[in-house]
């Protein structure tokens, strides 16, 4: 399994609803949920990831 580099994405909002993300991967955006360490990580191309950032209007 790959090592993600997890950080806190400005996705995140302090009521405890946490986005991480990391792009230590060539090639790859995983995103996951903060609470759930072990659970799914959500993979995608960094195209996608950038679309997602400019619907919402923000940056990681």
């Amino acid at each position: 399994m790959t090592e993600f580099h997890f950080t806190k994405s400005s996705f995140s909002e302090p009521n405890g609803e946490c986005v991480e993300v990391a792009r230590n991967i060539p090639h790859t955006v995983a995103v996951r949920d903060s609470k759930r360490l072990d659970g799914p990580v959500l993979l995608l191309a960094p195209a996608a990831w950038d679309a997602f950032q400019q619907v919402l209007g923000r940056k990681s």
